[in-house]
């Protein structure tokens, strides 16, 4: 399980982008990024980011460290911004925290990771559908010179189409990926090294451990799928038969 941390203070929110997190403390003494549950993508994003996150961190990417956070109620009567405010009060309850990395800068090519490690995020977003990952939105941070990958809420996309297209695990399964935009392309090895060394690392198995990982009450029903257990059966499913049919998409990537 990830693990359980409560938030005692909210400090600032990030306004970069459309979800609005936020800068927090927590009981651990230590500082995070939270992304709630109230914010208008929805827990599917939550979902998205522990389950790429996880498995990147699996492929030896750098990933900030996550924990569920809880979100007292009586957190958002000190917020004077009503923006803000409305937001916590939505949120009351388990929501996401990633590390926050202090001095940390958005990726612009200056210190770019090394060719096997970029090889190996462009595997990860090729498996994971992740078209966020371009020049135009990097989601990369460097921090103490070494490159670390965030926000994955754009991943495995077919979540937010369940119970309709989305329930159909063959139609992700062949997907192809288009890297030709990707942020790490021009700096990316030998990527069918790449291929080898993450289809030694994922397997079945593993999938279902990091689909685990998730909380319970974030896994929505939805018709066909009436219960947490059915939606986590369904995203390794979804994962399990990518994984499997992975020359068909990857010869399409590399």
């Amino acid at each position: 399980m990830l693990p359980q941390i409560t938030a005692t203070r909210f400090v600032t929110p990030l306004r970069e982008g459309g979800s609005l997190p936020g800068i927090v403390e927590a009981s651990d003494d230590g500082t995070y990024v939270a992304k709630f549950r109230g914010a208008g993508q929805g827990l599917k994003v939550l979902v998205a980011e522990v389950i790429v996150g996880e498995l990147g961190r699996r492929l030896g990417i750098r990933v900030p460290a996550m924990a569920v956070i809880d979100l007292p109620p009586a957190l958002a009567r000190y917020e004077a911004d009503e923006e803000v405010q409305d937001l916590l009060v939505a949120s009351t309850g388990d929501n996401l925290a990633v590390d926050f990395l202090p001095g940390s800068f958005g990726y612009d090519g200056s210190r770019p990771p090394t060719a096997d490690e970029a090889a190996d995020i462009v595997w990860l977003d090729a498996f994971t559908a992740n078209v966020d990952r371009t020049w135009s939105n990097p989601n990369l941070l460097v921090w103490h010179r070494q490159v670390w990958a965030i926000d994955h809420g754009a991943a495995i996309w077919f979540h937010h189409s369940w119970p309709s297209r989305g329930a159909d695990a063959s139609r992700f399964a062949s997907q192809p990926f288009d890297a030709s935009e990707h942020v790490l392309g021009d700096v990316a090895g030998d990527l069918a090294a790449a291929h080898a060394r993450a289809c030694a690392i994922v397997t079945p198995g593993l999938l279902a451990e990091v689909v685990g990982l998730v909380p319970t009450e974030w896994l929505e029903p939805a018709p066909g799928l009436d219960d947490a257990a059915a939606v986590r059966t369904a995203y390794v499913d979804h994962l399990t038969r990518r994984l499997e049919n992975a020359t068909v998409w990857w010869e399409a990537t590399a």
